[in-house]
């Protein structure tokens, strides 16, 4: 969803008509209205506009929008994987611990985005990283699209060659005008519940990239397919086995329209705790929260800071059967549509709770405030990663100098001093 606050003076009713007809025609709908001043939801399109050089417009200082104006730089998948790659190199240039590899090649601490090219430009490192191993399943996805919309699996370098005649594309060497896709590596092997494959949707809040601030939300959910999972090659086209989308599950014929094929995070949690133990428990989500700011640190030198901003970030992370769990993608609108009388609930304290921290106490907004509200407003936020904070309690030195011994992910104490390091993102 988008927000704007903005407080506005009306000088007679056709004034206010007129005003709100222009907002409505750009994609401002009004939603609230106290005395002088009003919200509107804003789409990310309109975002763009309200940024671009040529719109010539100005916010004011108490004006505030949901959505930073290149949040694309994390909400597109190809971009996404790009920055993630390059804040892995720039680490390892930097002599970084945390880009550390083992015998393989691989990374010990970064390794959590499924192994990932472009298409059509990265075509020839595809089939190179194919043809290591053949018998793999690769997930393609249209960049720019959501709700699952153009996704289809693939096993053999012919369905690609099939793709690409379909797309009239003369060759993958040469820029295509088709629209780009990005092709990663099948998570094959997730956890079941029930036989049955599920993701996780959580809800992020970052207030300023600089320093970096956000926010964990308590009452995320999982997402259920409705048909039980089987890695057979024979079920690559259905995606109900595959795909955890609500906007495609609801259309199976097994869909459960009481409780959405949901679970909430809590509820997982108990599970786990249960079958697997909770230790092993609290090591997986500690990992997530690992993944999460570090692919906000990834993003972070690149984001246009501007201070009118925040934004509310939708993760889809999946979890493997070993308990890893994989950032599959982060959406800059995430769905506030609600299936069910608890997605409703959800929803309304999640909208609630993030103008709560955008807006404390339900004053007029002001960007030139510090961005850090009393734990009082939070709600069912919890502030997940505090750079001001973190460097001043030396963890991020710790993080550098000692990988996976100051997160709380790889280990909790701190080798020289054998004292108890704060996790890296409280």
């Amino acid at each position: 969803f988008s927000i704007m606050a903005a407080k506005v003076k009306w000088v007679t009713d056709i004034e206010k008509s007129v005003l709100i007809n222009n907002f409505e025609k750009r994609g401002w709908i009004q939603v609230a209205e106290n005395e002088d001043w009003n919200f509107y939801w804003m789409s990310v399109q309109t975002i763009r506009n309200v940024f671009s050089v040529e719109a010539g417009y100005r916010l004011s200082d108490d004006q505030i929008v949901n959505h930073f104006p290149n949040h694309y730089e994390l909400t597109r998948k190809d971009l996404m994987v790009k920055n993630i790659k390059r804040y892995r190199k720039e680490l390892e240039k930097e002599g970084s611990p945390l880009a550390e590899k083992d015998e393989n090649g691989k990374y010990i601490y970064l390794d959590f985005v499924p192994v990932t090219f472009m298409l059509p430009a990265d075509y020839n490192l595809f089939v190179e990283e194919f043809r290591k191993n053949p018998s793999s399943t690769w997930i393609m996805k249209p960049c720019g699209k959501a709700q699952g919309k153009g996704i289809f699996l693939i096993n053999k370098l012919s369905q690609i060659k099939k793709w690409s005649r379909d797309s009239k594309t003369s060759s993958f060497v040469s820029q295509s005008s088709k629209e780009a896709y990005v092709i990663s590596l099948y998570i094959n092997n997730p956890l079941l519940i029930g036989g049955k494959k599920f993701d996780l949707r959580l809800y992020v809040l970052v207030s300023t990239y600089r320093p970096l601030r956000c926010y964990m939300y308590k009452l995320g959910f999982c997402r259920f397919c409705t048909v039980k999972y089987t890695p057979s090659t024979s079920e690559l086209d259905n995606m109900f086995v595959h795909l955890t989308n609500v906007a495609i599950q609801k259309h199976g014929d097994d869909y459960n329209h009481i409780h959405g094929g949901k679970w909430t995070v809590s509820n997982l949690r108990l599970y786990l705790e249960s079958t697997r133990g909770k230790e092993v428990t609290n090591k997986l989500f500690d990992e997530i929260h690992w993944i999460i700011v570090q692919s906000l640190k990834a993003v972070a030198p690149v984001m246009n800071n501007d201070k009118h901003c925040f934004e509310c970030y939708g993760y889809d992370i999946i979890i493997d059967d070993k308990l890893k769990p994989w950032l599959i993608e982060v959406n800059a609108s995430p769905s506030l549509t609600s299936s069910t009388a608890n997605d409703r609930i959800l929803k309304y304290n999640l909208i609630n709770d993030t103008l709560n921290i955008a807006v404390p106490n339900g004053e007029i907004p002001d960007c030139k405030w510090n961005k850090s509200p009393p734990k009082e407003v939070l709600g069912n936020y919890e502030v997940l990663y505090d750079e001001e904070m973190a460097q001043s309690d030396g963890t991020d030195r710790d993080l550098r100098s000692r990988p996976g011994q100051s997160t709380g992910v790889k280990g909790s104490r701190a080798r020289d001093s054998g004292k108890p390091v704060l996790t890296t993102w409280k």
